[in-house]
């Protein structure tokens, strides 16, 4: 049962305005505008929970954590049933990305059960030391205090209100005040039921969790900007993700601004793969451009290759793949709107031609195909911003040397990809100080689309990938973004926090 409301501090709250949700499909449901007001009052009671919940056990954490897991799932057809009503997304889509977002929440409750990402360290005293005794040193890492997330308008369960940020963060020890992205404000709730539920059934604290939906800028800039406020998760555009980076760098305080900002994830197509198997590789990078509307931060929207029959034969294969999709819906009307925008850009810019193009209109996509120089590429910058949605750009280049200054060319990426066979090692080879210096992921003989949930992965990059290089938004690792490391030094073993005892 939906009720438009904000949930703050375990009270659903209404305000004073209301807007209207517009859903692919369905029926629209009106819902409370949020505040700079509201965030106030979400953000004193994450601060007041702060203190008994960063002082849990990580036994009693991980019970939390499996608990909202297991909430989300007893709801999981009522959400199914308001998430594609409001994106668009096909059911099996939004089943899957609750599985990935109640396994994220089993997968943090294992991690801090073992304990190892707490890092603790020990020097012990050497009084005898010359010139100087050294004391007893000890350090662990430590939760920093409330943390602002915003929900993602593509994944509306995994990045979005209990997704990895929050996640995370709860894991970490630190309450959480979520801004809904508007795109999804019943699915937001509705996870917001099973997290107050949750907090509810293992009696803590309201302040741990609370969610303000809609609102205009003055309520994300009044999120980031409160003095309570520790760090912040974000998914989104650049422009967003930079508007709110910098107002947290301006703070009198200022904090980490932990932004995933979209990529154009290039791949790189070498010689004796293309020539091997480039119509396999065309049909592949089809199905990854083009899943899901192309609506992933993952998409691989950019195709390096030599020109050269080989490159032709690609091309005609990649054309005829991509010519079968059908239009499909887009999560927004802004969302569509800026798709063709983007689509018009690079169709008007000097020496890009077109391979496939199609009619897309209202919150439809299809997708489209066109080529460029790799002389073309170098000479405009613009080239390598994102297009959002199911648009591919290939790069004939002259020969390798060409290829490896498209490389040195890119901004951050989150993922860069080879496709090899091993006669293109030494090339593959040439090139990969350059992707590793580019990317947070590097793939071979593959597609990024599908961030797998694990200890290992690294889903960030430089910037405008991220806006921290040294942070990952997807697998155990994120846990770091919500702590700090502290000394203690001969502190008696009973104010030692736990995992120092």
């Amino acid at each position: 049962m939906l009720t438009g409301k904000h949930l703050i501090a375990g009270e659903w709250v209404a305000g004073a305005a209301t807007f209207r949700s517009s859903p692919a499909h369905g029926a629209a449901h009106d819902y409370s505008v949020g505040t700079p007001a509201h965030v106030d009052a979400a953000v004193q009671a994450a601060e007041a929970a702060f203190w008994s919940f960063s002082a849990l056990s990580r036994a009693d954490r991980a019970v939390f954590l499996e608990t909202i897991a297991a909430e989300i799932d007893a709801r999981g057809a009522e959400i199914t049933e308001i998430g594609t009503s409001e994106t668009g997304l096909p059911a099996a889509r939004l089943e899957g990305e609750r599985g990935r977002t109640t396994g994220q929440l089993r997968l943090f409750a294992a991690h801090i059960r073992k304990g190892d990402y707490l890092d603790p360290r020990h020097d012990g005293a050497l009084p005898d030391r010359k010139p100087l005794p050294r004391p007893n040193i000890r350090l662990i890492q430590r939760p920093i205090g409330p943390v602002a997330v915003f929900g993602a308008s593509n994944f509306p369960l995994a990045f979005s209100t209990a997704g990895g940020d929050t996640a995370s963060a709860l894991a970490a020890g630190c309450p959480v005040v979520v801004k809904g992205h508007s795109a999804h404000p019943g699915t937001g709730e509705i996870v917001a039921q099973a997290v107050d539920t949750a907090i509810k059934a293992c009696g803590l604290h309201p302040g741990v969790f609370s969610l303000i939906q809609g609102g205009k800028r003055d309520v994300g800039e009044s999120l980031v900007q409160h003095p309570l406020i520790q760090a912040v998760g974000f998914t989104g555009s650049l422009g967003g993700g930079r508007a709110l980076f910098d107002l947290c760098a301006r703070r009198a305080n200022p904090i980490p601004f932990f932004g995933e900002l979209g990529s154009v994830n290039p791949m790189f197509l070498l010689p004796h793969a293309l020539a091997a198997r480039g119509a396999a590789m065309a049909a592949g990078w089809s199905g990854s451009l083009t899943m899901g509307a192309g609506q992933f931060c993952t998409n691989p929207g950019i195709a390096v290759l030599i020109d050269g029959p080989e490159a032709q034969g690609f091309i005609d294969a990649a054309k005829a793949a991509v010519a079968q999709v059908g239009p499909q819906v887009m999560l927004t009307d802004g969302i569509a709107a800026a798709y063709r925008a983007g689509r018009d850009r690079i169709a008007s810019t000097a020496g890009v031609q077109a391979v496939l193009t199609s009619m897309c209109d209202q919150r439809n996509a299809t997708p489209y195909l066109f080529e460029v120089s790799g002389d073309d590429w170098l000479a405009n910058h613009a080239l390598g911003e994102e297009v959002f949605g199911p648009l591919g750009l290939i790069v004939r280049v002259r020969d390798f040397d060409q290829m490896q200054a498209i490389a040195r060319s890119l901004e951050g990426q989150l993922t860069c990809t080879l496709h090899m066979d091993a006669e293109d090692t030494d090339h593959a080879r040439a090139l990969m100080p350059v992707l590793e210096r580019k990317a947070g992921r590097v793939l071979a003989n593959g597609f990024p689309t599908g961030v797998e949930v694990c200890d290992a992965m690294v889903h960030g990059g430089p910037y405008p990938a991220s806006t921290n290089f040294g942070a990952t938004s997807v697998g155990t690792m994120s846990i770091r973004r919500w702590l700090r490391p502290v000394s203690y030094q001969n502190m008696p073993e009973a104010l030692l926090p736990d995992g120092l005892r």
